[in-house]
């Protein structure tokens, strides 16, 4: 094998046979690690941790996809769509391409439709995310987040949260439309909150619904606040600072429309979980 490359063995969803090969950048330090683990001067569990910072693979001159960061944060690299041409979506999805799922925010049906000739891709429109993986009907983690909206115009955001939290190995349940506007519909469903280990409540106009499920619930909340309402609501700020500013304890706030972020915020709370419970989190990957 070339000096220049490096093995290594990726653990993903109870199965041991990924194998992905990419350029390491400093092929000297690798040598040297690597003779230092076989003089036994250096531990494989100390190598590993070295290695968790070692690698990435540069994508033409527009992209360096970060290999290592499943090993490091215990999920892999996301492709955000917005803004990058047909073109470089498509590069980097194959430099991924030995990755058991590889997801992509932000897509539009448009973009979508230039890519799928070039790639084997599933497309959810509502959450605007490619993926060549499907979603799995069940989950690869411990534990239900729990995902609530305002109003039927947040489902977008909403689903974004859902499919990438489902992508990701966890259990997705849905609550739509249960704003403070008719709260009765909200307590009338209120397993959904007794069920959950994680909730993301989403939420436009005045952000309210958020605080409401945190004085509800007694696992951790995120609040996502949407662009959507009318003039005063400044696509989203006001909600924000509604989220930011209340009085329920227990909930956190992420950006305006930041479904992604709010989903791998509440996987990451239901891994160390699971870690704090002992369970061999790599193991469930």
């Amino acid at each position: 094998m070339c000096e220049h490359w490096l093995l290594y063995f990726y653990t993903a969803r109870k199965i041991k046979t990924y194998v992905y090969l990419f350029p390491v950048t400093n092929p000297n330090a690798l040598r040297q690690m690597l003779r230092e683990v076989a003089n036994g001067d250096l531990s494989t569990d100390a190598a590993l941790e070295k290695l968790k910072y070692f690698a990435y693979e540069p994508v033409d001159d527009f992209a360096r996809v970060d290999h290592h960061r499943a090993l490091r944060t215990g999920f892999p690299e996301v492709i955000w769509g917005q803004d990058k041409t047909p073109e470089q979506i498509i590069k980097i999805f194959q430099s991924m391409s030995a990755y058991p799922c590889v997801m992509a925010t932000r897509i539009v049906r448009e973009v979508y439709e230039q890519l799928q000739p070039h790639l084997e891709l599933h497309y959810y429109d509502q959450a605007q995310i490619c993926a060549t993986g499907q979603l799995s009907r069940e989950p690869h983690y411990p534990g239900q987040i729990g995902i609530i909206t305002a109003g039927t115009a947040d489902l977008p955001v909403a689903e974004e949260a859902a499919v990438t939290a489902s992508l990701c190995g966890f259990q997705v349940q849905r609550l739509w439309d249960v704003g403070v506007a008719g709260i009765h519909r909200l307590l009338n469903n209120r397993e959904v909150i007794a069920q959950s280990q994680v909730l993301i409540v989403v939420a436009g106009m005045e952000g309210a619904l958020g605080s409401v499920v945190a004085g509800l619930a007694d696992v951790p909340v995120i609040a996502v606040p949407t662009s959507i309402g009318y003039g005063a609501s400044f696509n989203g700020l006001a909600p924000l600072l509604t989220m930011l500013n209340s009085c329920a304890t227990g909930m956190g706030v992420v950006n305006i429309d930041n479904g992604f972020g709010a989903a791998m915020l509440a996987g990451q709370i239901l891994r160390t979980a699971g870690k704090l419970k002992g369970l061999d989190i790599n193991e469930s990957r």
